[in-house]
C-alpha cells in the first residue's frame, strides 16, 4: 500500500525534487526498509561495525613489522582480547593488568572467572 503511494507520488511531481530523490531512495531499498520496520532488533545501519573495522585499518601498516607469524597471531590475540574488553564496557588497560597479574596463580578449572563478561575487579 505505502509502496503504491510512493511510486505514484513520486510519478506526479517533477523527477529532479529534493522529494523525488528522496523517494526514488526509499524505493530502490525497499525490501531493507521492510525489514527494518518490521523487526526492532534490527540497526538502522552499518555504522558500528565499520566502526569496529576501524582499528584494524588504521593498523594495518603496522602488522607488517609482527617480526613473525608467529608475532602476528600474538597481536592478533591481543587486539582480540582487548576488543573483547571494550564491547563489555571494561577499561582494556585494567583488564590485562588485572587478569595478567593473576593468572599465573588462578585455577586451571577456574579460568572461565577471568572472561571479560565475568570478570571482576
Amino acid at each position: 500500500m505505502q509502496r503504491m503511494w510512493l511510486t505514484k507520488v513520486r510519478l506526479s511531481g517533477s523527477g529532479k525534487s529534493d522529494l523525488a530523490k528522496a523517494i526514488r531512495y526509499a524505493l530502490s531499498r525497499w525490501e531493507a526498509l521492510v525489514r527494518y520496520v518490521g523487526d526492532g532488533r534490527l540497526e538502522m545501519t552499518n555504522n558500528a561495525a565499520e566502526r569496529a573495522m576501524r582499528i584494524p585499518v588504521l593498523g594495518r601498516k603496522n602488522y607488517l613489522f609482527c617480526g613473525s607469524d608467529a608475532g602476528g597471531q600474538r597481536a592478533a590475540c591481543l587486539y582480540t582480547i582487548t576488543a573483547t574488553a571494550k564491547l563489555n564496557g571494561l577499561n582494556p588497560e585494567a583488564y590485562l593488568t588485572d587478569i595478567l597479574g593473576r593468572i599465573a596463580d588462578h585455577p586451571i578449572n577456574k579460568i572461565d572467572a577471568l572472561l571479560p563478561w565475568v570478570w571482576t575487579q
